[in-house]
């Protein structure tokens, strides 16, 4: 349990308290012999920025939830979950993960609740990352089922993500006609000089740097977002013929 005990003992931070710390606190208590490890941080106040454990455990709290949303959990849906980690975090992290994944599996998890947590606790870069996760499990076997999206859309309402910021990462992974203009927040009237501005703002908003405090993992797979962005920009220069 070393790599996972790092996130742990580096704090769970407000992610100990209300439905996110009831659900963690029931599932890693069991996989650990001191329990007082899973509280690393006894001095949490309020408003404290997150840390990269809270944000671990929000993220397999709510990836538990999309995978159960269809009835069914898909062995691809946990191979590409293992693979995100082995990529971010190292293959013991990611087996720990997994570990800690298929007992939220078996839990009830109280969906609008902890979004709710996050919305109040979690800045919104890390909210839109949170996002671009979970689209990214549930088009894991190749196709976002109904379900799912239903479930991804009500998450990102109940955390404070505005339609727009929604309907840009949602277009990252649900084809879409206008889905290099989604991902720009812009309309395919825009003009050129509008169009370079709505590039500007997203590549500024989904840059990387905006969840640094998350750690370099975090970060690193936050890069996969700021790349759709500019695969989008090239997308649309090469239509218009934007120089």
């Amino acid at each position: 349990m070393a790599k996972l005990g790092k996130w742990i003992t580096g704090g769970l931070g407000w992610a100990i308290f209300g439905p996110i710390g009831g659900i963690v606190g029931f599932v890693v208590g069991s996989m650990f012999d001191n329990t007082q490890v899973i509280y690393g941080r006894q001095d949490y106040e309020p408003g404290q920025p997150t840390t990269q454990g809270g944000y671990i455990m929000s993220l397999l709290v709510l990836v538990a939830a999309v995978m159960k949303a269809d009835g069914k959990v898909l062995k691809s849906e946990l191979d590409y979950t293992k693979q995100f980690f082995v990529r971010s975090f190292g293959p013991a992290a990611a087996a720990e993960a997994i570990k800690i994944l298929r007992d939220l599996l078996n839990q009830s998890i109280p969906v609008t609740d902890v979004c709710h947590q996050i919305k109040q606790n979690m800045d919104h870069p890390s909210r839109l990352q949170l996002l671009h996760f979970l689209f990214g499990i549930a088009a894991a076997d190749g196709i976002v089922h109904e379900a799912e999206h239903k479930l991804i859309k009500h998450m990102a309402e109940h955390m404070g993500i505005n339609h727009k910021d929604y309907e840009s990462i949602e277009s990252m992974f649900v084809a879409n006609t206008d889905a290099a203009y989604k991902i720009l927040e812009a309309d395919p009237s825009a003009t050129d000089d509008e169009l370079k501005k709505a590039y500007r703002k997203m590549a500024l908003k989904y840059h990387p740097d905006k969840v640094h405090y998350l750690g370099d993992d975090v970060q690193k797979a936050a890069h996969e977002k700021f790349q759709k962005v500019n695969e989008a920009w090239e997308t649309i220069k090469k239509q218009r013929g934007i120089v």
